[in-house]
């Protein structure tokens, strides 16, 4: 089994410690940071992804998994300059006011940032105006991309997205919409951009938007 081999298992068995010293491992074998992103963390992260989506998911084990790709993240940014400066584009997101769920965003926040996207994670329980805020300070945004999993949350997404809708009239960025209580009815009515159901067609999606 190969170094990336091993780590892709590693990261989808969810065991940071042991992601970190094969990154160091493919470092030292002169494999590119984009290849151990390309060969095993993005296939592990969306092994993750598919497991999420499925009703058996083991969340405890996803958010291991999740931790383990942070970390070899980190490490590569540490240890590679130039992977740290890529940039294809700049994403805000966050988990609407009223919705402390963040299992979801930080697997979406992890697949951006393989992507080569830079991330801003506003977190969760983020008001209208912390959306707004956020925006007005990254003028370089191409996507903001919000989620709730409570029905309950729904009306708050709703006005997020009328006001960011304004907003895009001054700094032109799209928005996304997901999350287990959103449909792709409900973002055509509320006016976002695009729903995505996974951190896996979230990242495709938003790749569409980059020009």
């Amino acid at each position: 089994m190969t170094v990336l081999e091993q780590l892709r298992k590693t990261i989808e068995d969810g065991h940071p410690g042991e992601t970190e010293k094969l990154v160091r491992e493919a470092l030292k074998q002169h494999i590119p940071a984009g290849r151990i992103v390309e060969e095993a963390m993005t296939p592990a992260m969306r092994t993750v992804g598919e497991n999420y989506k499925s009703n058996g998911a083991d969340i405890i084990k996803i958010l291991a998994a999740a931790r383990s790709v942070r970390k070899g993240f980190e490490l590569l940014e540490e240890q590679d300059s130039q992977f740290g400066r890529r940039n294809i584009g700049t994403v805000i997101l966050g988990t609407v006011e009223g919705d402390l769920h963040d299992v979801g965003k930080n697997l979406v926040a992890i697949m951006f940032r393989s992507a080569g996207f830079k991330v801003i994670d506003l977190g969760v329980d983020i008001s209208e105006k912390q959306f707004l805020r956020a925006v007005k300070q990254n003028p370089d945004v191409s996507i903001v991309c919000i989620s709730s999993l409570l029905s309950t949350s729904i009306p708050e997404m709703e006005q997020v997205v009328k006001s960011l809708k304004r907003s895009s009239n001054k700094h032109k960025f799209k928005i996304m919409v997901g999350g287990g209580a959103v449909t792709e009815q409900l973002a055509k009515n509320m006016g976002a951009d695009a729903y995505t159901e996974n951190c896996i067609e979230a990242v495709e999606v938003a790749k569409t938007f980059i020009v």
